[in-house]
């Protein structure tokens, strides 16, 4: 138990480090939180800073989910147990601790996580994910299908993930409900590459 809580501890600080913000501080650009849709993710970069900016910050959200579920691995955690560190790092994106609780929506962080958990599934969360954004060019909508399907193909590849992954993508969903009714009511933005 102690193993599991100083691992869960670890990777929501892990989660917690906002590639965005740091990125912007240090090339001198204005914080992600307030500029754009004031969301401290991959998208909000690209529309703020460039492309360059974006992939950085992808890079490193996709990483921090990587290796905290990686260091939690490392640690002898397995099944249901890694599944609540995967959710630690995406919460600590969400809610940083070392950025006034104030952060992105998780998806990277939780696409990262999920190389940790099973490769298959990251590749499942990938693919949906480059599939729905091409088809659609909402970040959104690719976000949350990438996410939902990744989540349900763990009950037939990993169903040990599944409760854990079921409430990451919760808390995806919630932060992403403004989201949700612009697409419904057809004022979402699209990605421009």
């Amino acid at each position: 138990m102690l193993t599991l809580i100083i691992a869960i501890a670890i990777a929501y600080c892990i989660g917690s480090i906002s590639f965005s913000i740091l990125y912007a501080k240090m090339s001198g650009g204005s914080d992600p939180r307030t500029s754009g849709s004031k969301n401290a993710g991959t998208t909000n970069m690209l529309r703020t800073a460039g492309k360059s900016a974006a992939l950085v910050v992808l890079i490193g959200d996709l990483a921090k989910g990587a290796i905290a579920v990686l260091i939690g691995k490392f640690m002898g955690l397995i099944g249901f147990n890694l599944g609540l560190v995967a959710l630690a790092a995406v919460v600590g994106h969400i809610f940083p601790v070392f950025f006034g609780f104030k952060g992105g929506k998780g998806v990277a962080t939780a696409i990262g996580a999920l190389f940790g958990l099973s490769l298959i599934l990251f590749l499942v969360a990938v693919i949906i994910f480059i599939v729905v954004a091409l088809l659609t060019r909402f970040a959104s909508l690719a976000s949350l299908a990438a996410i939902a399907v990744a989540t349900v193909a763990s009950l037939f590849i990993a169903s040990a993930y599944f409760i854990p992954l079921l409430i990451i993508l919760a808390v995806i969903v919630f932060k992403h409900l403004p989201n949700i009714q612009r697409l419904k009511s057809g004022t979402e933005n699209k990605i421009r590459l």
